[in-house]
């Protein structure tokens, strides 16, 4: 499998740092266990930024710190519940498995969008608030016209699409700003899925629009 799409290099650069939010950062984690250029460049990144801290002045300690970190060290340790064994993540289809990042978050039912085309919410532990879902699509669907007030990833985990003169397959991340309007449309020879967050809110057009409310996208 090729990869043709990747993250941007500032999306690559702040994930690095950790600055990415919540959703982004699950969406690109997915990208960079398939793909190892973009798992170099971002180890690159994490390099450039060890060497930039090791040569700032050191900051004086507080007068406090070492008592402070001497009573952490004589603290009792808190009594944690055993580990449960981690289960492997369930497949997503019957030909594609779920993807290991996705393996600690709630996935919800599969609900309806247009005719041949679900969604479903993923929920982060750490982020609740994250707008964050999977996107089903059968092989030729136009999906819905739409915008974003903010940053869209989106990685395809099954099939492919296509929108700007550009083809996405399997393996491949879309990235769209605040300044895109598209319509993706899905290949003809097999269904497409793909993990898609949206930071700010998402602008469906026409009748999706005023399905918006309801259907809870």
């Amino acid at each position: 499998m090729t990869i043709l799409h990747h993250p941007s290099e500032e999306t690559l650069t702040r994930y690095a740092a950790g600055t990415l939010e919540p959703g982004s950062r699950l969406v690109a984690s997915v990208h960079l266990t398939g793909c190892a250029a973009c798992r170099t460049r971002v180890m690159e990144y994490e390099a450039i930024g060890g060497a930039i801290l090791a040569e700032l002045p050191l900051t004086p300690m507080a007068p406090e710190a070492l008592a402070r970190t001497l009573a952490l060290i004589d603290a009792p340790e808190p009594v944690t519940p055993p580990r449960r064994e981690r289960l492997a993540p369930p497949a997503l289809t019957k030909s594609v498995d779920l993807p290991e990042p996705l393996s600690s978050c709630e996935i919800g039912p599969w609900r309806w969008v247009a005719p041949g085309i679900r969604w479903s919410r993923i929920r982060l532990p750490e982020a609740e608030a994250a707008n964050v879902f999977l996107l089903r699509a059968g092989p030729g669907k136009r999906l819905p016209e739409h915008g974003h007030t903010g940053t869209e990833l989106a990685q395809v985990l099954l099939g492919s699409f296509s929108e700007g003169g550009r083809r996405y397959q399997q393996g491949d991340l879309s990235e769209a700003d605040s300044n895109v309007e598209h319509q993706p449309v899905v290949g003809s020879d097999s269904e497409c899925i793909c993990l898609i967050a949206v930071e700010g809110g998402l602008r469906l057009r026409g009748l999706a629009g005023l399905l918006q409310p309801f259907i809870g996208l």
